[in-house]
């Protein structure tokens, strides 16, 4: 479980780090327009990068989220269902959303290798388009490995909720 704890630690420290950036780069993007006259026009990459680190941003935390019990659910019918039978419809959830999951990540890496093989770019910050839908397929296998610990019961993502 190291692992994981390792996991979880880059996790968050990656997700810090780009919501600082995209505040700091929007910020100043917002103070460059306001003082900066033609000055700004330099400065137009920022809108474009900003949105791309939000796309990696929302991604990413797909894992966490639904490590912490942060996805919504409806709980009215597993609340007032009994145990048995209720540990049969979390493995089955589980092992759906993990079927699922490693599913949209392999139909979003063949979108990757698709967009690279067009050579289209981002217009103001020139990077291969591509790389950009990378984050659906490191997001879509981060939660898919929740699905599958919990699964296996490594993690207990329902604790929370039982409580």
């Amino acid at each position: 479980m190291h692992a994981l704890t390792l996991l979880r630690t880059v996790e968050r420290t990656v997700l810090i780090a780009l919501f600082l950036i995209m505040v700091f780069l929007y910020t100043g993007s917002v103070v460059t327009r306001e003082i900066g006259g033609t000055f700004a026009s330099r400065f137009a990459w920022i809108e474009e990068a900003v949105r791309i680190m939000n796309l990696f941003l929302v991604f990413l935390a797909l894992g966490l989220a639904l490590e912490r019990g942060k996805h919504v659910g409806i709980t009215n019918m597993r609340d007032r269902l009994p145990a048995p039978v209720l540990k049969a419809l979390l493995k089955l959830i589980d092992l759906v959303g993990l079927c699922v999951s490693l599913y949209v990540a392999w139909l979003a890496l063949d979108l990757v290798q698709f967009v690279l093989k067009s050579g289209q770019k981002s217009p103001t910050l020139g990077v291969p388009m591509g790389v950009i839908y990378l984050a659906p397929v490191a997001g879509f296998l981060l939660l898919g490995l929740r699905y599958g610990l919990s699964l296996l019961g490594l993690i207990d993502r329902y604790q929370e909720a039982a409580e």
